[in-house]
């Protein structure tokens, strides 16, 4: 049996990365989208292709042959102009090109994110309200394009939805980019014990992101049993309870600050993530390693 071949954009990012890498125990050969040269990473059977995934003619030529296509890339920090046109209109080059070269298997990062989470609400599935028009650029631009892939017709196409993704690294928004937002900013530091900080690790993130793009998830006609052959199916994927308490209180402990509580009206639901479960995946970095390894990270 050969090889799957997958193509990943974002390869040298925090998700990307880890995604390339688990694709690479699986036995998959990767294409490794990246624009700068050198920056893929270094695994057997990890090929570099440089380019800018959002240009027609390379996009046409990255995912010729390919059997999945897995798209990790947003610009979180951006302004809603640049998250579109990265976010939504890059995204959407690259699946369109894998369309028109028979690539059966679209897997894309979305987020959580795309879930109104407003105080009030109760517990996240798959069918849950979606954020409104006036929400935050993030969650409306994540929206739009998992709404764009759904009308996407021809290739199985899975939306994996994560909430915060913990992990270490340089572009880490939880073990990184936040914890320096509350260590330079005392008003970041404030937050209700009791709000809701859904997670999942990177680790478990990547898993069930190979799992699906090197078919060991099998498509299936029913979504709770796997990917709907040819059709589009969100799954959440999120791992166990945890609060502000645990995540802020963390950071600020590594770095020697105090958090300040308050009774501010906050989301205290979960993100389900039963329909991941009952295709077989399972988280295996619990709460308090992923919050070691935070803790570890900001001290060092």
């Amino acid at each position: 049996m050969t090889s799957p071949i997958v193509v990943v954009t974002g390869a040298n990012g925090l998700v990307g990365s880890h995604v390339v890498s688990a694709l690479g125990k699986r036995g998959a050969t990767v294409r490794a989208v990246v624009r700068r040269v050198g920056t893929a990473p270094q695994h057997p059977h990890v090929e570099e292709h440089v380019g800018d995934f959002a240009d027609p003619t390379f996009a046409a030529t990255v995912v010729a042959g390919a059997d999945a296509l897995v798209t990790t890339v947003h610009p979180l920090g951006s302004g809603r102009d640049d998250q579109r046109r990265v976010g939504l209109d890059g995204t959407m080059t690259i699946a369109e090109a894998a369309v028109d070269a028979g690539v059966p298997l679209l897997v894309h990062v979305s987020t959580a994110g795309v879930y109104d989470r407003s105080p009030g609400m109760g517990e996240v599935d798959e069918s849950a309200a979606l954020v409104p028009d006036d929400s935050s650029a993030y969650g409306v631009v994540k929206r739009d394009v998992d709404a764009a892939l759904e009308r996407l017709a021809g290739p199985t196409r899975v939306l994996l939805r994560p909430p915060a993704i913990l992990g270490p690294g340089a572009t880490s928004i939880w073990n990184t980019v936040r914890p320096a937002e509350i260590r330079d900013d005392e008003a970041e530091r404030h937050a209700n014990p009791d709000q809701t900080f859904a997670w999942v690790h990177v680790d478990d993130l990547a898993s069930i992101a190979a799992d699906v793009a090197t078919g060991a998830i099998a498509t299936a006609d029913d979504p709770e049993s796997g990917p709907v052959a040819g059709g589009c199916t969100p799954v959440n994927v999120a791992s166990g309870p945890a609060t502000q308490r645990d995540y802020l209180g963390a950071v600020t402990d590594a770095l020697d600050l105090e958090p300040t509580w308050d009774e501010s009206p906050a989301w205290a639901g979960q993100i389900v993530a039963d329909r991941a479960r009952r295709w077989g995946w399972t988280p295996r970095v619990d709460l308090s390693t992923a919050l070691e390894e935070l803790r570890a990270g900001l001290r060092g």
